[in-house]
């Protein structure tokens, strides 16, 4: 599988927030999207996640643009945006139940992608009262629920102890080592080595980056 962006714009009154952005990814591969905050990468995830709309531009999967395509673009890409997109009042496993069938909901919990993300220790946990890493890592298994072989991660780690920075790691490898393509945006080390290739956005264009583990260059290149 093979995914392009191309030429996506957005605009926010008279500031260029995105300009042409383009970007080729294939299967097994991370992308990781840098830049200072506020230079437009949640923005860029937030389009080709269909959450907002851009000024121009495509997102192509095997040559169907998925920003035409509602149906097709839920069925290839899944999303984690930096918020917590979960019902604070419910259980994970009534979270769970508005993405999942009880069948495959219990096949996942049991040998999936839900017991990979270690889902099946806080099963009955309401989220209000659930650790940062326990929210991210259901928030990622609601977005498994079709087996996109695309998911937008924003900041996924971000304020996360050590353990669950682990965890989340681990999982995303796998999903990588089993042909899936990851867009990130991260400002997080063990991130980083997670990518194939990375890009920072600065003054609304995407550059390539040569990221060699040099940190301080890389803050001085953002």
């Amino acid at each position: 599988m093979k995914i392009e962006i191309k030429n996506i714009a957005k605009k926010y009154k008279k500031k260029q927030v995105l300009q042409d952005i383009n970007l080729v990814a294939e299967s097994g591969h991370c992308i990781g999207i840098l830049g200072a905050n506020g230079c437009g990468k949640s923005t860029l995830l937030s389009i080709l996640a269909r959450v907002q709309s851009c000024d121009h531009g495509s997102f192509l999967c095997d040559g169907a643009d998925l920003l035409k395509n509602a149906r097709e673009h839920a069925r290839l890409v899944g999303y984690v945006p930096q918020g917590t997109p979960l019902i604070e009042e419910l259980s994970a496993r009534d979270n769970l139940l508005l993405w999942y069938d009880k069948k495959k909901m219990a096949q996942e919990l049991e040998n999936g992608v839900l017991s990979l993300l270690g889902i099946p220790e806080f099963l009955g946990v309401t989220v209000s009262k659930m650790s940062g890493g326990m929210k991210k890592r259901l928030s990622i298994g609601c977005a498994m629920a079709t087996n996109p072989p695309v998911l937008l991660l924003d900041e996924p780690t971000a304020a996360l102890d050590l353990a669950c920075k682990q965890s989340i790691a681990a999982y995303l490898r796998h999903y990588k080592e089993n042909g899936g393509i990851l867009l990130l945006t991260t400002h997080d080390v063990m991130e980083l080595d997670l990518c194939d290739a990375w890009y920072i956005i600065r003054d609304g264009v995407l550059v390539p980056f040569d990221y060699d583990g040099d940190i301080q260059n890389l803050v001085e290149s953002l």
